[in-house]
């Protein structure tokens, strides 16, 4: 079965937020629908542009970034286990990390199958990505405790192979927590493709002539769509006129609109809104990209960043010396290679690390070479 098999879902109940058995489980169950009866699913939510924009940031920062094993003790890094620097057999980390992220930013929990586990301790050995629609969780009868995980109709062991492993963001989602604004942006896209198809308003076509009959109407009304469909002008006898009955887009004021859902968009996923193109009076300038970057990754994605690290350096997953880590300091928030010379030469000069260090740290061999 391929990584991609394992995102369609068979079965549209949504998933119960809930951490490894027995774990309490948040009165809400995770559920997508509010009591006003407002539900909005994933693929619509990501049919918003600004909800894709989000989303895109945040799952691609953070899965470009690479997993690393430090020592409790030391810090010291030491090798990776197998499985963090290949998650998944049929799938590179980017991507099984990226669908991780997705999950928690739109459900608040995400789900790993456990498809390997080590012979000696029975730890995990190797995972497969599971999409939350395809998971039930059967509750004890207060509704507290997660007593059964079910995926695609069938039961799943608490344990072992075949077990389900989750980390959870401690909330939920922007599925239920924004569900009033996504299903607006929802709509207000509807509302601007069906102006785009139809520049003209909406309208009646008034005859100021004798009666037509049942038949004659639908001939003229079907006439005048098709008229408009295939051009943008029409011929009118002098006993008809055209009176339109609904607001142009101008006057519906859409493009504001949209911006101003976007803005809350940006809000709802706690992304600053001039990475969206939200905010026009950004003032973002070169000086200050990377104390922008830092302050992105802190306040932004350090939620999410924090409960992959802190799931994986769990006991069950990782020796309890050890714990799992994110390398912060490449890629997004790497600095000018000026910035890190000079950082690097004061170290040197302090004698905190050595010259063979150095060339670790800007990933060079020995002689000098890359």
């Amino acid at each position: 079965m391929g990584f991609w098999s394992n995102l369609v879902a068979p079965i549209t109940k949504p998933s119960i937020t809930a951490q490894n058995a027995p774990m309490v489980v948040p009165d809400t169950q995770g559920l997508l629908t509010l009591t006003s009866g407002i539900g909005i699913s994933r693929n619509e939510a990501m049919s918003v542009p600004a909800v894709a924009r989000c989303r895109n940031l945040i799952c691609g920062i953070i899965s470009s970034m690479e997993l690393t094993t430090e020592l409790k003790a030391t810090d010291e890094e030491v090798p990776n286990l197998p499985w963090l620097n290949q998650i998944s057999k049929s799938a590179p980390n980017a991507v099984v990390l990226s669908w991780i992220v997705d999950a928690l930013l739109f459900y608040g929990t995400a789900y790993l199958e456990v498809t390997e586990i080590y012979q000696d301790d029975n730890r995990p050995a190797r995972f497969e990505f599971v999409s939350n629609n395809r998971v039930i969780a059967q509750l004890n009868h207060n509704s507290t405790f997660v007593d059964e995980y079910w995926v695609d109709s069938k039961s799943r062991p608490m344990s072992g192979i075949g077990s389900l492993v989750t980390i959870q963001l401690g909330g939920e989602g922007i599925l239920a927590n924004g569900a009033r604004i996504l299903r607006a942006a929802v709509d207000l896209e509807k509302a601007a493709s069906i102006a785009a198809a139809t520049p003209v308003p909406s309208g009646i076509l008034k005859n100021n002539g004798a009666d037509l009959g049942d038949k004659e109407v639908a001939g003229l009304l079907a006439a005048w769509k098709r008229s408009r469909q295939e051009r943008s002008t029409a011929y009118l006898t002098s006993s008809l006129e055209y009176q339109p009955t609904a607001f142009s887009p101008k006057e519906m004021m859409m493009n504001e609109a949209q911006q101003y859902m976007a803005t809350q968009i940006a809000r709802l996923c706690n992304v600053p809104a001039y990475y969206i193109s939200a905010d026009m009076n950004n003032s973002m300038t070169y000086s200050n990209v990377q104390d922008e970057r830092r302050q992105f990754v802190s306040l932004s994605l350090q939620p999410f960043i924090s409960a992959i690290e802190q799931r994986f350096s769990m006991d069950d997953l990782t020796p309890n010396t050890q714990y799992v880590s994110f390398d912060m300091d490449s890629g997004f928030l790497r600095a000018n290679p000026m910035e890190r010379l000079n950082v690097i030469e004061k170290m040197l000069n302090l004698g905190l690390i050595t010259v063979e260090q150095a060339m670790a740290m800007e990933e060079l061999s020995p002689n000098g070479n890359n």
